[in-house]
């Protein structure tokens, strides 16, 4: 029998995501990690609505679609009645910081022991490009087309800064996947942000930046570029609080 080359957290189904997007480097860290911490009998997901949607299909374990925005709603429920499982919602930056930061911010303040991984790409990627709550200043969407003017249409929103003003938020950073480098840093992050879980210290939240080639109108490769370069200035990376946790 030949080697298994992907962890038993992931199916063999093969992505259907655009080439050069990061969705698929973020699954198979979720699922690495989940392997490395044993958990995969007592996982459960909640997926988002978005280009992840599917991504029941992907993850060999028990995963819930919610509505859209409402992932943290559903997680809540889900630990609250199951309290000895390790529960996480994969959410977008639409889905999480457009029409769900109500039920984000409220997880947070409420201090719901789960985990949350937010895929940041500054756009709407499956609804076609436009203009999202993470677009930057005079960047160009579907919905910008001379670029996002912060005079009409107001900043981007940093949502891990605000995420970690509140009291029942255990653990915030964000990180990157653009090099190797900050795809090992980011898989860092993602397992203790389950650490914090499984020692019920509060809610955590990794934010990845994230790429959407389509949409941004690049190759794979120049995207990974136009990320570093514009994406990681504003969206400064790096352990946002709890830091010092030991777990």
């Amino acid at each position: 029998m030949p080697e298994r080359l992907v962890p038993k957290s992931l199916t063999d189904r093969v992505w259907h995501y655009c080439p050069g997007c990061s969705h698929g480097i973020v699954h198979r860290l979720i699922a690495e990690v989940i392997d490395e911490l044993e958990i995969q009998g007592t996982v459960i997901g909640v997926a988002p609505v978005g280009c992840a949607y599917n991504n029941y299909e992907y993850f060999n374990f028990d995963i819930i679609q919610a509505a859209h925005g409402r992932a943290p709603a559903v997680a809540t429920g889900v630990k609250r009645v199951l309290p000895d499982r390790m529960v996480f919602t994969y959410q977008g930056d639409g889905d999480l910081a457009a029409i769900g930061t109500a039920e984000i911010i409220h997880a947070a303040a409420r201090g719901e022991n789960f985990t949350t991984v937010f895929i940041n790409n500054a756009i709407y990627g499956m609804t076609s490009g436009q203009m999202a709550p993470t677009t930057l200043p005079n960047q160009v969407t579907m919905t910008s087309p001379n670029g996002r003017d912060t005079s009409s249409q107001g900043f981007p929103i940093r949502m891990s800064e605000m995420l970690a003003l509140q009291d029942g938020t255990a653990f915030v950073e964000r990180v990157s996947t653009h090099d190797v480098r900050h795809i090992i840093q980011a898989k860092r992050a993602i397992k203790k942000a389950f650490k914090v879980q499984q020692a019920g210290l509060g809610f955590s939240i990794v934010e990845v930046l994230s790429t959407c080639p389509t949409n941004w109108g690049l190759s794979p490769l120049k995207a990974q570029k136009w990320l570093e370069e514009n994406m990681i200035p504003y969206y400064a990376l790096g352990n946002i609080k709890g830091k010092d946790i030991k777990v």
